[in-house]
């Protein structure tokens, strides 16, 4: 299932928060993202904060052109600034009503409107998550974002083709878990992770 609607704005301001907190110390962590440090990690969130804005708006190019697998993500000089930019301009793309109608481009796939947009919405919940995890930062997301990653996540895990999930095998979680937990565990890490 995918949403009709979803304003993205309260998660991705929730990430650009996170991303504020994390000190230059941390950029070296390790995240629950295999082969990932933070530094790789905030790389990634600003290049797919650009995409799904392009995807957004209908603007097809390299942005939204490249698989996530072809770069390697990493920060640039400025991202402290650019980030959160790209985060609100992500969320802002997405509430012109035009978003959600007809196909658009993310990461090199064609995809519905409103099923790129539930992949935006995981995409800034799951790696929400690694960034608080990685950095010991508290992490309550949006639950709008929530209950669509949460749906994504789901259908992707019952689809035969992918595996069984997103990002890698599910990790079983208890059907009494919080939904965070629940959603988490379907991306294929597990919920209880620590650096």
């Amino acid at each position: 299932m995918t949403p009709t609607t979803l304003d993205l704005g309260p998660q991705a301001l929730i990430v650009a928060r996170l991303a504020e907190g994390v000190t230059q110390e941390q950029l070296d962590g390790v995240t629950p993202c295999p082969g990932y440090a933070v530094h790789n990690m905030l790389g990634h969130l600003a290049g797919l904060a650009i995409a799904f804005r392009d995807a957004g708006r209908k603007d097809l190019g390299s942005t939204t052109d490249t698989s996530p697998s072809d770069v390697a993500p990493d920060i640039e000089p400025g991202w402290r600034e650019a980030l959160p930019k790209a985060l609100d301009e992500l969320a802002e793309a997405w509430r012109d009503p035009a978003a959600w109608t007809g196909v658009t481009r993310a990461g090199g796939v064609t995809l519905p409107g409103p099923v790129a947009a539930a992949v935006a919405a995981d995409e800034l919940l799951v790696h929400g998550w690694d960034l608080a995890r990685a950095t010991g930062q508290t992490y309550e997301p949006d639950a709008a974002a929530l209950r669509a990653s949460y749906e994504f996540l789901a259908a992707a895990a019952e689809d035969p083709s992918r595996g069984g999930g997103i990002f890698g095998p599910v990790v079983p979680v208890p059907d009494d878990a919080p939904l965070l937990d629940r959603a988490i565990g379907l991306s294929g890490r597990d919920p209880g992770w620590k650096p």
